[in-house]
């Protein structure tokens, strides 16, 4: 008797999905830090974060309603959408958007890119007796050179100078890794529904921290610091985290944070097409690294030959 061979086009399809939503994911966060840099310019940090979470929850509330869907009504789930809030939106959003007043983007994206690192540490550390795989391991590796070989190593040169802004967007990632790997209690979800319940918990905490230490009602923020605002709620957070939490339940934690090597070699590309620049040998041997990285990262676990 023959093995029936067509049920492997869907699974390389839904690969396939999934890849495409992993680059879409990397071009909207590897915009969020230009977008944040020009938020600051005129807007403090926790209103910018307050009013980005506000803006990200209403338009995903809206297309909640908009697809017949609800928002859970039980304490458990809400208990679990303010902790995915600590971990994904209040603290790393404000803490890299006051890093980046005085920290350049391109550096902020590089201490970020490491999110992958701590997901698959911190992954090692609550589950000692998993054995890891060796491809997330060489994908972590090479991923961290690329991002090194892409910018190039003299942009770590303004480390110390800022130390602690840039210890603030270590604590970040660390944060985001949790919020990865916390992200698994959503697998039975719609993934628009912890996006939106996040981002409305993440609400109820920063418009009164805004209120208490910005008084926005005196700030006179800039046309170009509204327009960042507004791409970087409507865009980089309401659509990002509904594919986001969509990956984390097809991709896993660390296989989703990989997005991170993409975000440089996104921006490198963009500034190929738009402002003519080039790149260097090392560059590309730094994108090929960063791929072989995310391949390697999204691959699913090898599972060895079951029992008789």
């Amino acid at each position: 008797m023959t093995t029936p061979t067509h049920s492997a086009a869907p699974a390389t399809s839904g690969r396939a999905v999934d890849l495409a939503l992993l680059l879409a994911l990397a071009t909207l966060w590897g915009g969020s830090y230009t977008f944040i840099k020009i938020g600051v310019e005129t807007i403090p940090p926790v209103t910018l974060i307050a009013a980005r979470t506000l803006i990200a929850g209403l338009v995903l509330l809206a297309v909640i309603r908009w697809r017949g869907l609800s928002l859970p009504r039980d304490a458990g789930s809400w208990r679990r959408f303010l902790m995915q809030a600590l971990f994904n939106s209040v603290f790393p959003f404000t803490l890299i958007a006051w890093a980046e007043r005085s920290v350049d983007a391109g550096l902020a994206t590089i201490l970020n890119g490491s999110t992958p690192v701590f997901v698959f540490l911190i992954g090692l550390a609550t589950a000692p007796g998993k054995r890891p795989d060796w491809r997330k391991g060489l994908g972590v590796a090479a991923g961290l050179a690329g991002i090194t070989l892409i910018v190039g190593v003299d942009a770590f040169s303004g480390l110390g100078h800022a130390v602690l802004p840039q210890m603030a967007i270590v604590v970040a990632t660390i944060a985001y890794a949790c919020a990865a790997l916390f992200g698994r209690n959503f697998a039975g979800m719609d993934p628009l529904l912890p996006a939106a319940g996040s981002m409305l918990c993440g609400t109820a905490i920063l418009i009164p921290a805004s209120l208490v230490i910005d008084r926005p009602w005196m700030l006179s923020p800039s046309p170009d610091s509204l327009l960042a605002l507004l791409a970087l709620s409507v865009f980089c957070t309401a659509l990002a985290f509904a594919i986001y939490f969509r990956l984390i339940r097809t991709l896993g934690s660390v296989g989703t944070t990989s997005v991170s090597y993409l975000r440089v070699p996104i921006g490198v590309a963009i500034g190929i097409l738009f402002l003519g620049e080039r790149l260097g040998t090392t560059a590309w041997i730094g994108l090929g690294l960063v791929v072989i990285g995310v391949m390697a990262m999204t691959l699913p676990e090898r599972r060895g030959p079951k029992p008789a």
